[in-house]
């Protein structure tokens, strides 16, 4: 199949960008790329699909969300972290079945598609929600991910007691650690290798320093990824400090840091911390939304990346987002850090398409297959229409995706050499029985939490 007609931002090691190009997409592989005359020539067999007005660029990587959170959006807006956490959040995931967990990730998975989104790390995905549906749902869809099932064996966050999660959560060694390789024995590799099974540990507070070490042995012994929350409110650095420790020295001390561990949001670091995390190869991920919703701090991203540390980007979970909307990420992540350094080059849009593809390849170690486009590379691709008025005009076509384009603009998605975003509609899945099914679910889910008179509209209903 030869795509043409389109500018494509290939975001190889050039970072050229190729007007009125093409892509040849054999099997499940780009085979070739450059300008269109040339590859229509070179290969007249080919069927050809029309990309015109369309920018295209690597599938978007998304370094952290929680598919499961997806049935719960807008379910815990504008509250302080403990009451979101502690009394909605853990209470509602707590009440979970195996099928909630299933139609909340083919509702997140289908979101994420046709916002651009072609791979995904999950960050914490636990056991009661049935981690074979969340496989399940990924190889069904056709995107790619790197699913992180929970490790814990402490019931509370970071060094306080009254941050206690609920008993639906709490989970031991056995169930997590050992239930994480379990799956892993089962899934990892399978769906033409797009599902990736990782360790997705919990918060430090709520796993041992027994636990922890046990996990990063396995880790290293059997190449298995970890993903984990670091330092992102104030009370992560209390507890660090408790045991004598910087949030970085802490995680050194475990075994954590390393070039296969994402650390999310990091940000409560100080420049010792920076310094270590970098020396480390250790990969962040940056969540500027829920970072500003839920007001804990904003990551020290400009000095995260002028000190060499691979920063990806993440929408997190919809309870603090309220959107699996990459694109959307994209933006807030390119302003945010400008209005706090004063500094309209603080984070250049080119930056952000870096953290949002291959930055993201480099931190899931896909690099070699996903993140930009060049021959050889997996067919993973989107095509953002801007040929609509409130796309127009544009001069540099990175701009005009960081800071215009959202997902409602993605026409085309392409994962793994086959089409799952046409028209932008869902191809592999079935929207409308998504939609039906997470709204009936979801109201299920508050129901069983109790939270039925505590979930509704602040202002007088008629």
């Amino acid at each position: 199949m030869l795509y043409t007609h389109a500018t494509i931002i290939t975001v190889d090691a050039s970072r050229r960008i190729v007007e009125d190009g093409a892509i040849r997409v054999q099997n499940d592989s780009i085979a070739d790329i450059g300008k269109t005359d040339r590859l229509r020539s070179q290969y007249p067999a080919d069927e050809e699909y029309s990309l015109d007005g369309r920018i295209v660029i690597p599938g978007l990587i998304s370094t952290h969300m929680h598919t499961a959170q997806t049935l719960l959006r807008g379910a815990a807006d504008d509250l302080e972290l403990v009451s979101w956490l502690c009394e909605r959040i853990w209470v509602l995931q707590g009440n979970f079945t195996a099928d909630d967990g299933y139609a909340a990730a083919r509702l997140s998975i289908g979101e994420m598609l046709k916002s651009g989104t072609t791979c995904f790390l999950e960050s914490m995905f636990a056991d009661r929600y049935g981690f074979d549906g969340l496989c399940q749902a990924v190889e069904e869809s056709g995107i790619r991910g790197c699913l992180g099932k929970i490790v814990m064996d402490i019931a509370r966050y970071a060094q306080d007691d009254a941050w206690a999660m609920h008993p639906g959560l709490v989970e031991n060694r056995e169930t997590s650690l050992l239930g994480a390789l379990s799956m892993w024995e089962k899934w990892n590799g399978q769906a033409n290798d797009r599902i990736r099974v990782w360790f997705g540990a919990r918060t430090p507070g709520g796993v041992s320093d027994a636990l922890y070490r046990e996990m990063t042995a396995l880790s290293r012994a059997n190449n298995i990824p970890i993903t984990m929350h670091c330092a992102e409110v104030q009370a992560d650095r209390d507890f660090f400090a408790s045991v004598g420790h910087s949030p970085m020295s802490y995680c050194d001390a475990v075994g954590l840091l390393s070039p296969s561990t994402v650390l999310a949001h990091m940000v409560h670091l100080d420049d010792t911390d920076i310094a270590t995390l970098s020396a480390s190869g250790t990969h962040v991920a940056h969540c500027p939304t829920s970072n500003a919703k839920l007001a804990p701090g904003i990551c020290r991203v400009p000095d995260l990346l002028t000190a060499g540390v691979n920063v990806g980007l993440g929408t997190d979970g919809a309870p603090c987002n309220n959107t699996c909307d990459l694109l959307q990420e994209m933006k807030l992540a390119g302003i945010i850090h400008k209005s706090i350094a004063y500094d309209p080059t603080a984070v250049p849009a080119e930056s952000v398409l870096e953290m949002a593809t291959i930055n993201g390849a480099k931190a899931l170690g896909l690099a070699d297959r996903i993140g930009s486009l060049e021959i050889g590379k997996k067919a993973d691709f989107v095509a953002i229409d801007v040929r609509k008025i409130h796309s127009q005009p544009w001069f540099n076509p990175v701009s005009a995706i960081v800071y215009t384009a959202t997902g409602r603009n993605v026409d085309v998605v392409v994962v793994d050499g086959q089409m799952v975003v046409r028209d932008g509609q869902l191809l592999t899945m079935n929207e409308q029985e998504i939609v039906e099914e997470a709204k009936i679910r979801s109201r299920q889910v508050v129901i069983r939490a109790g939270l039925q008179d505590t979930i509704k509209p602040r202002w007088p209903v008629e």
